[in-house]
């Protein structure tokens, strides 16, 4: 029994390391909990500010841990010691990336060169933006996934936005010499505006050794659909072509089958006229592969009108008016906080949504 005498002093004498540790762990868990789950900001509103914050409360948690520890103080003050040069070394190691990162992270937030749901390409990647942090920027690809490009990366590469007031679309083909340039005009024009393309022209784009190269382009109002009008257009300008006999082959085109010269090579099936608008209640492939840069950019716009109706509010605080303009001030207030009630309502039932997102993404 004598032999168990010791157990009691050491559990003494590690007993405020013990309880220091639990509580660091504790008062971690329970700021990580309030701060990211509970309280929850908005998207794009504190969300850094309280992840540094929580890395404060670990780095001080380590800290007293330390300095509750039964050991002298030269043993304490070179595990400090140790502690400051771990986290030297990792802010050195990371810190060109990290700082890199952080600094194009706040030139794309002064510049507002694009927002969450608009179309950007960025050399091979294009897609639409889903979310844009301080260090990183997610956009969601033609295939619905998610790619992950680093701000320094944007800042360091030409990207170019679609504007969302509208845009050019186009495509080529490569006809014969053979091919009369006002009949293939006519055809491609007529392509165009039938893929509902607003001011349509064509271009001859390249004068080859076997064959010229046209370019029908027009006006496209409705971006987020500019997968499926890209694909309109190249439809219907196979389908003009083929209604007025053209063929779309190269005059180096040769089959070893024996056919008959006054055989042409346009499909046998109907070349009826195929519509190729959609009527407002279809669905597009655009609705599934961008659902995520959607409700992005719906996020976007509501925190947008949230500021505006706070700026509208303080101007008609701070602006002078006679008796009858305080009334209608008023009268504008309270409307103001009436709709900024509600968008902050939309907002915290948008934050509640994306945490459910985020934890169904993590459960499978």
């Amino acid at each position: 029994m004598e032999y168990f005498k010791w157990i009691p002093e050491l559990v003494l004498e590690w007993l405020p390391a013990l309880l220091a540790l639990l509580f660091g762990i504790g008062l971690v868990s329970g700021a990580r909990y309030l701060l990211l789950k509970r309280w929850a900001p908005p998207p794009g509103q504190g969300q850094m500010a309280r992840q540094l914050l929580v890395t404060a409360l670990v780095g001080i948690a380590v800290i007293v841990f330390i300095l509750s520890l039964p050991i002298g103080d030269a043993p304490r003050g070179q595990l400090l010691s140790l502690l400051g040069l771990l986290v030297t070394a990792a802010i050195a190691l990371s810190s060109t990336t990290l700082v890199g990162n952080a600094m194009a992270g706040l030139m794309l937030r002064s510049i507002r060169n694009f927002r969450p749901g608009d179309f950007i390409i960025v050399n091979e990647h294009r897609g639409r933006v889903s979310e844009k942090g301080w260090l990183r920027t997610e956009i969601q690809t033609e295939r619905r996934n998610l790619t992950t490009l680093p701000n320094l990366y944007l800042v360091s590469n030409p990207v170019t936005v679609v504007r969302p007031s509208g845009t050019f679309i186009s495509s080529t083909v490569s006809l014969g010499y053979d091919v009369p340039r006002e009949e293939v005009e006519k055809c491609l024009l007529e392509a165009a505006e039938h893929a509902d393309l607003i001011d349509p022209f064509v271009f001859v784009m390249a004068l080859g050794d076997f064959s010229i190269t046209y370019q029908a382009a027009g006006f496209l109002e409705d971006v987020k659909y500019l997968i499926s009008a890209e694909s309109a257009l190249r439809e219907s300008m196979l389908d003009s072509l083929h209604r007025a006999g053209i063929e779309i082959v190269s005059p180096t085109f040769m089959n070893q089958r024996q056919l008959d010269q006054e055989r042409v090579f346009i499909p046998r099936p109907s070349l009826a006229r195929k519509d190729v608008t959609s009527s407002p209640g279809d669905s597009r492939p655009e609705e599934l592969m961008f659902d995520k840069a959607e409700k992005a950019e719906s996020d976007a716009k509501v925190e947008h009108q949230l500021e505006a109706v706070v700026d509208e509010i303080d101007k008609l605080k701070k602006a002078p008016s006679d008796e009858e303009g305080k009334d209608r001030g008023k009268a504008r207030i309270e409307e103001l906080k009436q709709k900024k009630t509600e968008l902050e309502d939309r907002m915290r039932e948008q934050a509640e949504r994306k945490e459910a997102e985020s934890s169904d993404e993590k459960k499978s």
